[in-house]
């Protein structure tokens, strides 16, 4: 009686210590969330191209550094486009900025929508952020 009380208290550790490493994993990951839209009435190429970008842009005289990127076909899909980007929480320091941006580009590989404003981005202790909706503006 005593070993299989000793093993169902070891099988209720290892279940436990389970639970805590997947907890501490997902305490790793930041997601940033939103979707995509703009507002002229035109649909989508089927074939059209969609990205979305987390970047560092602390730096104002020099290059911005990717964070995370999410691209995709939009296949047939129409705005609202749902985003997500996941990263680790190791890429984030506190002191910088960051912006998501997004383009969306057409079959022929022109660029058709972009994000023409700042979409900041505060790390603040949440992992998920969800940024509602960016709206893109025409290009042409």
């Amino acid at each position: 009686m005593r070993r299989f009380a000793a093993f169902a208290l070891g099988l209720s550790a290892l279940a436990l210590s389970a639970c805590a490493a997947t907890g501490e994993a997902a305490n790793q990951q930041y997601t940033v969330s939103g979707k995509i839209a703009y507002r002229e009435r035109i649909a989508l190429p089927p074939r059209a191209q969609i990205e979305v970008k987390l970047d560092d842009v602390s730096l104002a005289d020099a290059p911005s550094r990717n964070i995370a990127r999410q691209a995709f076909g939009a296949d047939g899909q129409q705005v609202p486009i749902a985003f997500l980007l996941r990263f680790d929480r190791s890429q984030i320091d506190p002191k910088h900025s960051y912006a998501v941006s997004a383009r969306i580009t057409g079959d022929d590989g022109k660029l058709m929508f972009i994000t023409d404003t700042r979409n900041s981005v505060t790390f603040d202790g949440a992992s998920e952020i969800d940024l509602g909706v960016l709206n893109l503006v025409k290009t042409h």
